[in-house]
């Protein structure tokens, strides 16, 4: 078995020699092969001149570098295109994961599942502007998703590479990943890790990615329930709003011709017409949808991020 690690960095100076050290450690301990994926997402500071320097030393280290800052979404799924491993992980540049926790992951996939995810439970952040907000958006993102996790927001997570393959990732995804999965049917569970307290440096995150993540979740939604049929949600909207018109209509057609009721100064009149409209709109939006949906199955899809130089990857034979 090959492992591959995947660690998104931006403005890591601090972090990434000690990171790097920590987690050879982990890694050479372990019996199997291990590749480790730097992917700078447009660091202004000398966090890449750091990881070129450790890469000379260090055939295993792979740095990808982004000509411009994408975001983590876009440096994981640069970190997957570019792993040659069996097994992929994913962890925080920031050391507020634990590498010592990845024998647990590695083990977990031994067992038979394609997907382990970590678990912060003793979560080492402030609480109403990190750890609150976590716990609402986790709450939320599991009755959406109907995948019950207690940490959705842990980086710490490993996945067979035949399950992160079929996964194409845009906006802020990467948290949905588990989600995503679950649609291919895979096998999932979920492991208590060792979160710390950030040391150096500061946190990339915000309350203002809260919405960014919230409109995410609604596409997840309907990606999970509806990307290969999305009539069945757009037309039922447009046959209730449609009915509805008609029915408002009707009744005030009966009464305009049976019990001489004006029409003239009455705004029911401009809601049935408005309701029939709408409901011919998102029909309409349905069959459109379908068209778009077989496009999106058919063709392939556009890339979300553009590397600039990749320092120590070597490609794969197609074959191989």
């Amino acid at each position: 078995m090959k492992i591959s690690v995947v660690i998104p960095i931006y403005n890591e100076e601090e972090n990434v020699t000690l990171l790097y050290d920590e987690l050879t450690e982990v890694m050479k301990s372990m019996a199997c092969s291990y590749e480790i994926l730097f992917v700078d997402d447009g660091s202004t500071d000398s966090t890449l001149s750091i990881l070129q320097s450790m890469q000379a030393e260090d055939q295993r280290i792979v740095v990808v570098k982004f000509r411009r800052n994408f975001g983590q979404t876009a440096a994981m799924s640069a970190g997957f295109d570019y792993s040659s491993g069996d097994v992929i992980i994913t962890m925080d540049g920031d050391l507020q994961n634990d590498p010592r926790d990845i024998p647990r992951f590695i083990q977990k996939i031994g067992e038979g599942f394609d997907v382990v995810t970590g678990w912060r439970h003793d979560r080492k952040d402030a609480f109403l502007n990190r750890r609150l907000p976590s716990i609402i958006a986790n709450k939320i993102i599991s009755w959406t998703t109907g995948v019950d996790l207690h940490d959705y927001g842990c980086t710490l997570k490993a996945f067979r590479k035949e399950v992160i393959k079929n996964i194409h990732l845009y906006g802020e995804m990467h948290r949905f990943i588990p989600a995503i999965a679950s649609g291919m049917g895979i096998s999932f569970t979920e492991i208590k890790v060792n979160h710390r307290a950030r040391q150096f440096g500061t946190s990339k995150y915000g309350i203002s990615r809260t919405i960014r993540v919230v409109l995410d979740l609604i596409t997840v939604k309907f990606l999970l329930s509806y990307a290969t049929r999305p009539i069945q949600i757009f037309g039922l909207l447009g046959v209730i709003s449609g009915t509805a018109g008609f029915l408002i209509a009707l009744i005030m057609t009966i009464q305009r011709q049976f019990f001489d009721i004006p029409l003239s100064d009455r705004p029911m009149l401009l809601l049935a017409i408005v309701l029939i409209f709408v409901g011919i709109q998102f029909i309409s939006i349905g069959l459109i949808g379908e068209l778009q949906a077989r496009t999106y199955h058919e063709t392939q899809k556009k890339p979300v991020y553009y590397v600039k130089e990749v320092y120590g990857f070597q490609k794969q034979d197609s074959d191989e």
